[in-house]
């Protein structure tokens, strides 16, 4: 069951409520119009005789509230969205449109779906995809002009209804809600359903105020009851609900439906059914969940009814028109926490057949759809994919600083569109056929000392020079199986250097410079215009294989691109132009041609080399091998720390020093609480830098002493001496893998804690960690976020959250991860899996656009490689991708590590500061005790 995400029907500030609903304390009609059950067919829409009509279709008697079907209640995750108040006349007068014509039972629904620039957008989509028998046609708020969107709508009548997505902001700014206010004017005949801010705006357009609410719920559980109306059809809710909705709270036009009681939130386990939690549902956003003010300034604002002399609690989160099929819902259906949230989509699904059934007319006929198509509106795969290479549209996303004069500019957005990401615009180059010969040589490791010895062997000689190591080094097996390591040698092998250029050098917003250096040592210098990540998918699908090669491998990764990616990439993936430049690279890959494998599980060690087809074989296999069982000869020898001369006493006593004071540190979460409270995100990972100049110091060395006081499961050493670049990471969070069967997995952490002293400490902090309402609110956001972002290259229904909120164990830490699964579509390529994700939702907050404008313009320095990625891009096309944190970055004689932690509305922010710490304690004690030749932590 997925816990229901009902808001009040506010329309205001990101914690806003409409006025006259629970969330404003929407005091609304007590009585409900419905539709009629619909068959389980669903009616499409012929091409239509155009008749112009006064009056739109009205409700009659039998469409009624039915009756309440138990006296439990369905809970929700509650989001608040905030807004600006402006005076709902200057809402243009609603315009007569000519009438549709019924549809004809083919049993799906076509459905647009209007995206507020939002991050669970494509939760309803993947929903809507399965129940409606067909995927809706996506596009953003800005994206179609009213002519466009009435010749599909009116003269092709290609769409069934109309689902507005949530999103940021208010309904009363332009920017945030684009094109939603006039559809939900002027369709009057097209069944809307309006989610969050697509509620709020359904209020708005027809009077309703918008306010803030209370606080911000975002990621809580609320129960909520209804009145029987049939968008809850099969769904339980409070029989004996005291809700009076006052009639004269709302305007005439708008009927309540649902509501909660304001302080009837909780965490995930409190409110946690039996039922399975396994939907593709997402959590509630900032939804305008507030009751009404103790005292209101004028009678424009509904005040709520009163219960025995005192005033009511409850927040409006579901309305409908009294005459248009139109309805709103404050809470998310779509949240993988709200319980019975596919029900009510399939319910408006039958409420769209049921509508478009009751029109009569003798001119019936079937429209020619291709049903195959992944769009509904005639041409407009070709159509849309046209748009999304030509338009240069703005991107929603200006957001108002009511604590400055100051406010950011909506951005532009311009080049690659992440929004259609079907790999189709792109020709496909010329392939060269790679051949894989591999070993294995059976229960090696431990006979050689492990992983350790077996790098040090091979790289360590050069000290970790032009090599890498993807790192299992947990001790916990099932977390990790498989490492890889390899350096410089094959005749594929080659260097990639990518730095994003200065705004002022070009027009593209992620043009950059690359540094190409072969195996011979030549250099060439490019400059990318269309970006790295382009560069790279043409590169992969440049290379081919034949699988009989890897046939027998127990692991995906045969040899490729193994590197790094950092942050500011984000503006190749749809987000704003960066306001800091990184120092460092942007992306750092070597192209590998041999590789070793490691299996920790069965101690099994795999020596691995490409070539292209017409090529000589090398032989790294035979000299790998000989090396290695050389080795096994002298089973206790033992690779120790490289360490260097001792160092001066003013570098002994040196340490990091943060980008940030304590006290800014916390006046800047406090700033994030705010544009949460303003509805503009629901959840900001708030970070800095924490730096210390070292000079002479080995990156190998450090990092083979951070692995055994911080062992990882995706930890990696990465070593570029052409950029004076390393990096020593300890992460114990997976950004994506895609297997070898189209598997995506993504394994986000969310909530933190240290470990206790002593045993009984450990699982107390464990089980505090485990219940804590602040720490379930933050993941299960990310949770929702990354489904979204899995959704929008997954095949529709198979999204979905194996595991929710688990805590696992690490050295100096629990944490709180959970697992996100899809089938990738066939047509999207594993660098385009990566661009729809990019960056990690564990390091930006939802929605993720917004959020990362909010939190550049707050963070004084660019995040550089830290809350990118590290991982490999496999010649056969899998890839495995962490997340750069718990992470020391050594460039140009300075190290630096990057923390932070999710702000939501529940955040302390001492404690903020707190947890910021704690995430550099371990590798910054890590390189204190190495510089210093120290094994004890000071």
């Amino acid at each position: 069951m997925e816990p229901f995400e009902f808001v009040n029907f506010t329309l205001s500030d990101p914690s806003l409520l409409l006025s006259g609903a629970t969330n404003m304390n929407f005091s609304l009609c007590s009585t409900s119009s419905e539709l009629a059950c619909p068959s389980d067919c669903v009616m499409r829409s012929p091409v239509a005789n155009r008749f112009l009509s006064r009056e739109p279709v009205r409700f009659d008697e039998t469409w009624k509230k039915r009756k309440y079907f138990n006296t439990k209640k369905v809970f929700a995750s509650t989001h608040i969205v905030p807004g600006h108040l402006e005076d709902s006349s200057s809402i243009a007068k609603k315009s007569l449109l000519p009438r549709r014509e019924p549809v004809e039972r083919l049993g799906f629904v076509r459905t647009l779906l209007i995206d507020n620039y939002d991050s669970y957008t494509f939760n309803i989509y993947q929903a809507l995809s399965t129940i409606n028998g067909v995927p809706p046609v996506v596009i953003r708020n800005d994206e179609w002009t009213w002519e466009e969107a009435y010749r599909y709508l009116y003269e092709d009548a290609a769409f069934d209804n109309i689902v507005i997505s949530p999103g940021p902001g208010s309904p009363m700014c332009p920017a945030d809600i684009g094109i939603c206010l006039r559809l939900l004017l002027e369709c009057r005949d097209i069944p809307i359903l309006g989610v969050c801010l697509g509620h709020q705006a359904l209020g708005y357009v027809h009077g309703a105020h918008v306010v803030h609410a209370p606080e911000p719920v975002h990621g809580r559980l609320s129960g909520i009851e209804h009145d029987g109306n049939i968008l809850f059809s099969d769904i339980p809710s409070g029989r004996n609900s005291d809700f009076k909705a006052d009639k004269e709270s709302l305007p005439k036009e708008l009927i309540p439906i649902a509501w909660t009681v304001y302080d009837d939130t909780g965490s995930f386990s409190e409110k946690k059914f039996s039922t399975p939690v396994n939907t593709s549902l997402s959590p509630s956003r900032n939804a305008s969940v507030i009751s009404v003010p103790e005292t209101l300034e004028n009678q424009s604002y509904w005040p709520s009814p009163h219960v025995d002399g005192k005033q009511d609690r409850h927040i409006l989160m579901g309305i409908m028109h009294s005459t248009f099929p139109h309805y709103g819902l404050q809470f998310h259906p779509e949240s993988i926490a709200t319980t019975y949230g596919s029900q009510i989509f399939k319910n408006f699904k039958d409420v769209t057949v049921d509508y478009w059934s009751r029109y009569k007319s003798p001119s019936l006929r079937r429209r020619m759809i291709n049903e195959t198509a992944n769009m509904q509106v005639p041409s407009a795969c070709q159509l849309l994919k046209e748009l999304s290479r030509t338009r240069n549209t703005g991107n929603g996303s200006s957001y108002n600083n009511n604590n400055s004069s100051n406010s950011l500019s909506t951005a532009k957005k311009n080049g690659v569109d992440v929004f259609n990401l079907v790999d189709l615009a792109y020709a496909k180059p010329d392939t060269k056929l790679l051949r894989l010969k591999w070993k294995k040589l059976e229960r090696l490791v431990h006979k050689v000392g492990g992983a350790r010895n077996i790098f040090m062997e091979l790289y360590g000689k050069n000290r970790g020079n032009d090599a890498f190591w993807l790192d299992t080094s947990s001790s916990d097996k099932a977390r990790g199986r498989f490492s890889f390591m390899g350096g410089k040698g094959g005749s594929l092998w080659k260097q990639l250097t990518f730095s994003l250029s200065d705004q002022s050098e070009i027009t593209s917003k992620h043009g950059g410079h690359l540094l190409i250096e072969d195996a011979h040592g030549s250099t060439e210098k490019r400059f990318l215009e269309e970006g790295f990540l382009d560069f790279l998918r043409k590169e992969l699908s440049s290379l081919s294989y034949e699988e009989k090669d890897f046939k027998g491998l127990p692991f995906d990764f045969c040899g490729g691109y193994v590197g790094c990616i950092g942050y500011d990439i984000k503006v190749e993936c749809g987000m704003p132009i960066n306001r800091h430049k990184s120092k460092a690279p942007d992306a750092c890959f070597f192209l590998a041609d041999n590789v070793i494998a490691i299996d920790h599980q069965l101690d099994d060690v795999y020596v691995l080399s490409l070539h292209e087809l017409d090529t000589a074989e090398t032989s790294f296999l035979n000299d790998t091998e000989e090396k290695l069982i050389t080795m096994s000869v002298s089973p206790t020898r033992k690779w120790k720390d490289q360490t260097l001369p001792a160092i001066d006493s003013s570098q002994r006593k040196a340490s990091f020093v943060p980008d940030k004071s304590r006290e800014q540190y916390i006046n800047d979460v406090e700033r994030c609480m705010q544009y949460i409270k303003d509805g503009e995100s629901y959840e900001l990972c708030l970070t800095t830098q924490n730096r210390w100049r070292i000079e002479n110091t080995d990156p190998l060395g450090l990092y083979l002493h951070l692995r055994e006081k911080n062992p990882a499961p995706y930890a990696a050493f990465l070593n570029f001496s052409n950029a004076n670049l390393s990096l020593c990471c300890s992460s114990p969070e997976r950004f994506l893998l895609l297997d070898r069967n189209g598997m995506l997995e993504a394994k986000p952490i969310k909530g933190t804690i240290a470990r206790g002293s002593t045993p009984e400490e450990d699982e107390l902090l464990k089980f505090e960690l485990k219940l804590s309402e602040k720490n379930q609110a933050e993941n299960l956001m990310i949770v929702d976020l990354l489904r979204n972002d899995l959704g929008r290259v997954c095949e529709p229904g198979s999204v979905h959250v194996p595991n929710l909120m688990d805590v696992e164990t690490y050295t100096t830490v629990h944490t709180m991860v959970s697992t996100v699964r899809g089938l990738k579509k066939t047509d999207i390529s594993p660098v385009e899996c990566v661009r729809a994700a990019f960056p990690g939702g564990s390091m930006t907050g939802a929605p993720k656009l917004r959020s990362v404008e909010i939190l550049d313009s707050l963070e004084n320095c660019s995040r550089g490689l830290y809350s990118g990625s590290i991982g490999y891009f496999s010649y056969n096309g899998t890839f495995d991708l962490n997340i750069v944190i718990r992470t020391v970055v050594i460039h140009e004689d300075e190290a630096s590590i990057g923390a932070g932690g999710a702000i939501v509305a529940l955040s302390n922010p001492e404690d903020e500061f707190e947890e910021m710490i704690l995430k550099t304690r371990a590798p910054a004690n890590a390189v204190i005790e190495f510089c210093s030749g120290s094994s004890e932590r000071h």
